[in-house]
């Protein structure tokens, strides 16, 4: 086996709506570990796209096995210019909540690009290797492992959709609580210093 390449087919279509220069797709394109799809052609896999109804999980390991994974690049501000209808699958798949590491959306949530894409699910699907090969082409690109690995290591042991979903909510109710927590203890120390200035005064 060729280890220098994915373990399963990679596709991907690509509706050119970003700068070809920064595309990591087209660079995975140029590489040979990626292969674009024409408009109408099928893919057989699981389908990384914005009009999956169910997140992507290890309950689709089988189809990922079986089939590979494939991810729709385009903008989230120009999907009505996606002939989706022309592109369906029924294995279409939403990523859950994770943080993009490249330069262009470093540290926002859901801006990830076709690598990133990829490699969170086939690393949900069980995957890691493959997922660690596509990103290592990246000079930024194993950090996104780094930077998302407790999501990633939770989304992988769940048994399908609604528990990653799940784990998702868990993990951003958490986070939430965590930042209101810290802004009223940092709101508590501006009024103890305006308290002090107040006395000193």
């Amino acid at each position: 086996m060729d280890r220098t390449k994915p373990s399963v087919p990679v596709a991907m279509w690509d509706f050119d709506h970003c700068d070809p220069k920064r595309c990591s797709g087209k660079k995975l394109e140029r590489w040979h570990l990626v292969r674009r799809l024409r408009v109408g052609q099928r893919f057989r896999g699981a389908v990384l796209t914005p009009q999956g109804k169910q997140a992507i999980s290890p309950a689709d390991a089988g189809i990922v096995a079986a089939h590979g994974l494939c991810v729709v690049d385009c903008s989230w501000a120009r999907t009505d210019e996606v002939p989706w209808k022309k592109i369906a699958s029924p294995h279409e798949r939403l990523l859950p909540y994770l943080v993009a590491s490249n330069p262009v959306n470093y540290g926002k949530p859901y801006k990830l690009n076709c690598v990133e894409a990829l490699a969170a699910g086939f690393y949900i699907c069980g995957r890691a290797h493959d997922a660690r090969l596509l990103l290592a082409k990246f000079s930024w690109g194993l950090h996104f492992i780094e930077l998302n690995r407790e999501l990633l290591d939770l989304y992988a042991q769940c048994a399908d959709s609604k528990e990653v979903i799940a784990v998702q909510n868990t993990y951003l109710n958490r986070v939430t609580a965590e930042r209101a927590t810290s802004r009223a203890v940092d709101s508590g120390d501006e009024e103890d210093c305006d308290r002090h200035r107040s006395r000193s005064s």
